[in-house]
């Protein structure tokens, strides 16, 4: 009977070990955190600038009154066609008129003061310095004359180009300043995008380049321009660069519309690609028998929201595409 105990005890040690082992599977099973994991996959990869920016005319101005004054007529109206020159409002310029008669009538008084002082000089009737003096008052006058007159000529507010006032900024009775805009005057084609770029980017930034734009107005369109232009001289203050990016003709975006525009800098299609969330300092975590392992992997082109990898994966690799925070190396994972 004694003999015997150990066997009996078999069992029982078994069953608890499978107890035990079952418990830490489940434990394991609870305890891995649930990440969501991809495997690389072919596709087109593009490197892009990213910014913001305004759509605008290539030809416009804005357009103000040179002094401050009262607006006391509106001449044209959004969408008209001007010519330069062309008056587009007028401020209150009654004082103005005013003054110009009353230098006119001046002019006019020592004009016959001077001819009438000459005719007399001539005949020895008055000295001639009379005829000096009036001539002296006349001259005088008529400078006055032309400088009020400029003055009422700067209450006029005129085009400076051919176009068309695509907005009007100013109502009749407001007073307006030289700062302020009345109208925008522009020619509604061709049109372009204006956006600054960070300075850490400009490098990378050449005419001719394809660029991808977005605006929330049309969600659904694939809209793109080209890189026109890119100005010689930054923001020191913004640490920016002004970029113009010309738009086709039969381009659906309008004036004044934001756009967000990626400027794509290099593409490579058939790439392989992980999410650019998956990406540490040149290394991934991929899953291993359950649990997250660290790889360093040479990544090739880096897009906003995807990543090239050169080397380091296998297409069969599944990568942790977002590590929640606090996962390390060893750490168990399962899939979502």
């Amino acid at each position: 009977m004694i003999a015997r105990k150990p066997a009996r005890l078999l069992p029982a040690l078994l069953i608890l070990a499978l107890v035990a082992g079952a418990a830490t599977f489940v434990y394991d099973r609870r305890s891995a955190r649930p990440v969501q994991l991809v495997s690389p996959q072919p596709g087109l990869a593009v490197e892009a600038v990213y910014a913001t920016g305004t759509v605008e005319p290539v030809t416009w101005a804005k357009i103000g009154a040179v002094t401050t004054g009262r607006i006391a007529e509106i001449l044209v109206d959004e969408g008209d066609t001007v010519r330069q020159g062309q008056q587009l409002a007028r401020l209150d310029d009654r004082e103005a008129r005013a003054k110009v008669a009353e230098l006119e009538a001046r002019a006019g008084y020592w004009r016959e003061e001077m001819n009438r002082a000459t005719t007399l000089a001539n005949r020895g009737i008055r000295a001639p310095e009379s005829a000096q003096k009036a001539k002296s008052e006349y001259e005088q006058a008529i400078a006055a004359i032309n400088a009020a007159r400029q003055r009422r000529a700067d209450l006029l507010v005129t085009a400076p180009m051919d176009g068309v006032v695509l907005r009007k900024d100013g109502e009749t009775g407001e007073v307006v300043k030289p700062e302020n805009t009345i109208f925008w005057v522009g020619e509604p084609r061709p049109l372009r995008v204006t956006a600054d770029v960070d300075e850490e980017d400009i490098a990378k930034v050449f005419p001719g380049q394809k660029v991808l734009i977005k605006a929330d107005a049309f969600p659904d369109s694939n809209l793109s321009g080209r890189v026109d232009q890119i100005t010689p001289k930054g923001d020191p203050v913004n640490k920016t660069f002004r970029v113009r990016v010309a738009l086709p003709d039969d381009t659906p975006l309008l004036v004044g519309m934001t756009a967000e525009i990626n400027i794509i800098t290099a593409e490579k299609p058939q790439a392989r690609l992980i999410p650019a969330s998956a990406l540490g300092k040149g290394e991934v975590l991929v899953e291993e028998d359950g649990r997250a392992q660290r790889r360093e992997v040479t990544v090739g082109i880096k897009g906003r929201d995807l990543v090239e990898v050169v080397d380091g994966l296998a297409d069969t690799d599944r990568v942790v595409a977002s590590p929640p925070a606090g996962l390390k190396p060893g750490d168990r994972i399962k899939a979502k």
